[in-house]
């Protein structure tokens, strides 16, 4: 699938679910916990989202490979804080919902380095890279592998290249 907005994304979505739950835990936060502390806890929240959404429009694979991993970075920065948090006695009725961040920071985490893995063996260069010759390219590919199934739909089941697609696809 083919996503047109950064807003459509899984990854996106799920970090944005995050956000809101990080925002909830801050204004319900003990006053022990420090300034400094929720405001790096806030901005590292915040950068998972953003970089996701910066890499999306840049419009090049290498451009939104590095925003993925700087947020994968911040997803890690966002457990590393949480376990950081769960480590202090006055924390501790905050167990569930920290415990549920985690999770969604590390479901972002996830997404993101599948994400990453699929574009890193990808032949795409980016939306910047299409010109009406590459575009041209790419549906003339999509035709040839329609009408090649069409034509292998055709060969009796007991075909030698029938059987050779079928094998190729396992």
């Amino acid at each position: 699938m083919t996503y047109q907005r950064f807003e459509d994304l899984p990854v996106w979505q799920e970090a944005a679910r995050l956000y809101e739950f990080a925002d909830d835990l801050l204004e319900n936060a003990p006053p022990r916990m420090r300034h400094s502390f929720r405001d790096q806890f806030e901005r590292a929240v915040l950068s998972i989202s953003n970089n996701v959404a910066e890499g999306f429009e840049r419009g090049t694979t290498n451009e939104l490979l590095q925003f993925i991993y700087i947020a994968r970075g911040s997803a890690g920065e966002v457990r590393s804080m949480l376990c950081l948090l769960l480590r202090r006695s006055w924390a501790s009725h905050l167990k569930s919902e920290i415990s549920n961040l985690k999770s969604l920071a590390e479901s972002c985490s996830r997404q993101l380095r599948a994400w990453a893995d699929s574009l890193q063996n990808s032949e795409i260069k980016g939306q910047r890279h299409l010109n009406d010759h590459s575009r041209a390219g790419e549906e003339q590919k999509r035709k040839a592998i329609a009408v090649q199934k069409k034509l292998l739909a055709i060969l009796p089941v007991n075909h030698p290249l029938r059987k050779k697609e079928a094998e190729s696809e396992i």
